[in-house]
């Protein structure tokens, strides 16, 4: 559980804006706003819940006015924690803002945690863990897409799903449990091979909704897609074309880019992050022989590859040696510098047994650039994608969803080969712990600790 105190935090980004929110939740915000808030010829007992006022906010030991604000009380349980909660919007000036913040603190409320407003939700039985979940991916989606996924399960769909096989799990668990407490009667309580279907059909479920993880993540993640070629190709050119702004230093000299560039693109709903690395190359520059290694880890850890080579001129052994060593599905030729006279022809990638894709274009004048693209979203997607109506978001949900079905697996070979219904038992309510993990109706501190500190102080 958590303190039962009163907790605040600026709800609003950092910065200059037009309005800022300070929220406040717990036993004590309505007390504090009373304390703080003032309006001409009325009285702060009066305020009705879920309704804006506005008024003043003074500090009561000088009287000095703070800033003209809008307040809003939202009392319990029909509020964000399930807690009272009271927020303050006032101007969006970082000063003013942190002025309003010192204030409700100085007043008995205390610095609220990364997370802890949601947190507090979750505890109090206003959102599960899968929700809470959504919550943060909603604050962090990048495309139309990734934030649908995040409102679907933001809205419950995934937990009425875990909510569904539960029931079904626990009907199989009924069963197995008779059997035991009731021995002499187990041929007739315990089907074995009709109850091991069933379990079998249940795992073949959970492991549905396991594959969308991996698509899902995409669209949640975005694709992390590796710029890669020997020096002077035109890798930086590339990526500069592909953000549509002169996002990099692009000069004659190879060995221009020494770190990993990091910028992020949309194609048609899909995020996704690209990589600009260091030329890869033999070098005796220490800082250049650090950017190739880099270069050579992303290359390892991304999920496409873009492999520039210029084609204006013949192919290179170094050109030769990256296209033999990426050469697979995941991976696609740019072929730059196509508004020079070519050199490098399709028999030459031939020659090299090579089955990548490949694209001409010039990043200079842009052409080829859209093609680019749609290729590089048809390799990473293979396909046109639909979602099934439920799909897992994060690392934590499918580690528990593959838990759940090894358990079932088990549980329905014992079956099959005549264990005692205990055994069988056993492996069940293992696979019911797991699949209850997703939605947190079995928790650990440590686990919720991790989750909430990725949230941002106020949410």
């Amino acid at each position: 559980m958590y303190k039962q105190d009163t907790i605040a935090a600026i709800a609003t980004p950092p910065g200059e804006g037009s309005i800022a929110v300070i929220r406040m939740s717990g036993g004590d915000a309505e007390r504090i706003a009373a304390r703080i808030f003032f309006r001409n010829r009325e009285e702060n007992n009066k305020l009705q819940s879920h309704r804006l006022y506005h008024g003043t906010v003074r500090d009561p030991k000088t009287a000095r006015a703070i800033d003209e604000v809008l307040l809003a009380i939202m009392r319990q349980p029909r509020s964000y924690t399930g807690e009272d909660v009271v927020e303050i919007h006032c101007h969006g000036g970082a000063f003013v803002t942190e002025q309003m913040l010192q204030l409700v603190l100085s007043e008995g409320a205390r610095q609220a945690q990364p997370g802890e407003f949601t947190k507090r939700a979750f505890l109090n039985g206003r959102i599960d863990l899968s929700q809470a979940e959504a919550v943060l991916d909603l604050i962090r989606a990048r495309t139309d897409r990734g934030a649908a996924l995040a409102v679907d399960q933001a809205s419950g769909n995934l937990s009425h799903w875990v909510g569904g096989l539960r029931s079904e799990l626990l009907n199989l668990v009924v069963q197995v449990e008779a059997a035991i407490d009731f021995p002499d009667e187990e041929i007739e309580l315990l089907k074995r091979p009709e109850l091991a279907q069933e379990i079998s059909a249940l795992a073949d479920k959970i492991l549905d909704i396991s594959r969308t993880y991996e698509l899902a993540r995409l669209f949640r993640e975005g694709a992390k897609v590796c710029i890669c070629g020997r020096p002077n190709v035109g890798k930086s050119s590339l990526l500069n074309a592909l953000l549509g702004e002169e996002r990099v230093i692009v000069t004659a000299i190879a060995g221009t880019t020494r770190d990993v560039i990091e910028e992020s693109i949309s194609l048609e709903g899909l995020p996704v992050v690209l990589w600009d690395t260091a030329g890869i190359r033999d070098s005796t520059d220490e800082i250049e022989q650090i950017g190739v290694r880099l270069a050579r880890d992303y290359l390892e850890k991304a999920d496409a590859r873009i492999v520039v080579i210029d084609g204006s001129l013949p192919l290179s052994a170094e050109d030769t040696e990256l296209v033999v060593a990426t050469n697979g599905p995941r991976a696609l030729i740019a072929i730059n510098k196509s508004d020079l006279p070519e050199s490098l022809s399709e028999d030459d990638l031939k020659s090299l047994g090579c089955t990548i894709k490949y694209c001409r274009l010039s990043a200079k004048t842009g052409a080829g650039i859209s093609e680019l693209k749609q290729a590089l979203r048809n390799l990473i997607l293979d396909k046109e994608i639909e979602f099934s109506p439920v799909a897992i978001t994060n690392l934590r949900q499918r580690s528990a969803l593959q838990r759940t079905e090894n358990a079932l697996r088990h549980s329905a070979e014992s079956l099959r080969e005549g264990f005692a219904a205990e055994f069988v038992a056993v492996d069940l309510n293992e696979a019911r712990e797991a699949l209850e993990e997703i939605t947190g109706l079995i928790n650990n501190e440590d686990i919720l600790d991790k989750i909430f500190s990725n949230f941002c102080i106020g949410k």
